[in-house]
């Protein structure tokens, strides 16, 4: 089939490149004139292992635009893929959507418009309305929710756990599945708003087992318990399973911070406080600065010292910096009085957040080291396992290593010198 695909960020760029794998012609249209002039140029404007292969291998099936009129020219199914960031309210910012919709007017050929974008339950119901105003009653409309994680999202793509399909019409339900065909998953077919509910419900239960282990980890640290053997054994029961029963600094990215903001709002709206998921955002927003504060009391006090952040992504093999965990322990050293430095082989730095310019950022970790007090592991990159510990524990003024994922060999780490803290386990290498 001819394929438009609107939007050509993490979710619209994969997409594009693994329908073109599966057969299908696509157009990809994105409205910000140096991304789309990168990908003409065989460039990939985001990291995600696998995908500049992905679009080489498919270039002869894949164009890229600038012009809505030529995504929508002789395309059959025209997929949303635009971000929804939270708005003021918390609830999700939809406008990029509803543009998306108001440029369907000259697609004669159009069968089908479907929505990858995450969106609150009720908004294809919204679209179905403005479609029949807008003398496009004929399109068929399907929610098909994207699961795919950062690191991993080609992988999950093209051999996912589901594909869900929501939709009223039974030959739209047909059309979406046969796009699908070649990937080997069962299709969940059901009504349009159940499908925005999974994706949103989805989000929550994964940020609720991570915000769960995390306050298990707390409670570990004042008992003597061991996060990592309370996690292993829980996970070998079946009903729960060991997925996302990681202790850490907590969630972030682009998914799970925002949809449990949204699902909270949403419910709210329909008058239903879910005290659940609050506790669950209000745990994880505290998980950063509680580490901040261990620092803090492990060294008595921060202003004068110096520490540095290993890894800034929000997780490894990705670029990708929205809702880091980083950003918040970076601003509070800083408003601590700590002098930031930071190492990441991949993140791309927001502009816009005022203490990118104060953290200094280096190339390598022993770099970073250089005179600290304290390092941070925030992101559990694989290059920290070849890190030369001996080297860097010389180069630092103090020997403390916060180990904020849980991911290094803290013994090993306590024979170099070091005093290794981490989350929910007892601190190694003191005297």
């Amino acid at each position: 089939m001819r394929v438009g695909v609107f939007g050509a960020g993490y979710i619209g760029l994969v997409t594009g490149a693994c329908l073109a794998s599966l057969g299908h012609r696509v157009v990809v249209r994105d409205i910000v004139p140096a991304r789309v002039e990168m990908l003409r140029a065989g460039q990939v404007p985001l990291y995600e292992p696998g995908l500049e292969d992905l679009l080489r291998q498919n270039r002869d099936r894949l164009t890229f635009t600038l012009d809505a009129a030529e995504a929508l020219e002789g395309t059959e199914v025209a997929f949303v893929c635009v971000d929804t960031p939270p708005s003021a309210s918390g609830d999700a910012d939809l406008s990029r959507v509803w543009s998306v919709v108001a440029e369907l007017g000259s697609a004669p050929e159009l069968k089908a418009l479907v929505v990858k974008s995450t969106v609150p339950v009720g908004t294809g119901e919204q679209i179905r309305g403005v479609l029949e105003t807008s003398g496009l009653g004929h399109l068929g409309y399907a929610s098909n929710p994207e699961f795919t994680a950062e690191g991993r999202a080609v992988r999950d793509f093209l051999r996912p756990d589901r594909v869900v399909i929501g939709a009223e019409e039974t030959e739209t339900a047909r059309l979406v599945t046969a796009l699908h065909e070649g990937i080997d998953a069962p299709v969940e077919v059901m009504g349009v708003a159940s499908a925005e509910m999974v994706k949103l419900a989805a989000n929550a239960l994964l940020a609720t087992k991570i915000t769960f282990i995390n306050e298990i980890a707390a409670v570990c640290e004042r008992t003597g318990a061991d996060v990592l053997e309370v996690a292993r054994a829980v996970g070998l029961d079946h009903r729960l399973g060991p997925h996302f029963l990681n202790a850490g600094l907590g969630y972030g990215g682009s998914c799970f911070p925002k949809d449990s903001r949204a699902l909270r709002a949403m419910a709210s709206n329909s008058g239903h406080p879910f005290q659940l998921l609050s506790a669950v955002i209000e745990v994880n927003d505290l998980q950063p600065r509680r580490a901040v504060q261990r620092l803090k009391d492990r060294l008595g006090g921060l202003r004068g010292r110096r520490v540095a952040l290993l890894g800034l992504t929000f997780k490894p093999d990705t670029d990708d910096m929205r809702e880091a965990p980083s950003e918040v322990l970076a601003a509070r050293l800083l408003a601590e009085g700590c002098e930031v430095t930071g190492w990441d082989p991949m993140a791309r730095l927001p502009d816009r957040e005022p203490w990118t310019t104060r953290v200094r950022r280096t190339k390598t970790v022993a770099e970073a080291a250089e005179d600290c007090d304290a390092l941070v592991v925030v992101t559990e990159w694989a290059e920290l396992r070849d890190v030369d510990w001996s080297d860097v524990a010389h180069r630092m003024r103090g020997r403390v290593l916060f180990d904020g994922r849980n991911t290094l060999d803290r013994e090993e780490l306590a024979s170099q010198g070091f005093v290794c803290m981490a989350v929910g386990r007892a601190t190694a290498g003191e005297d």
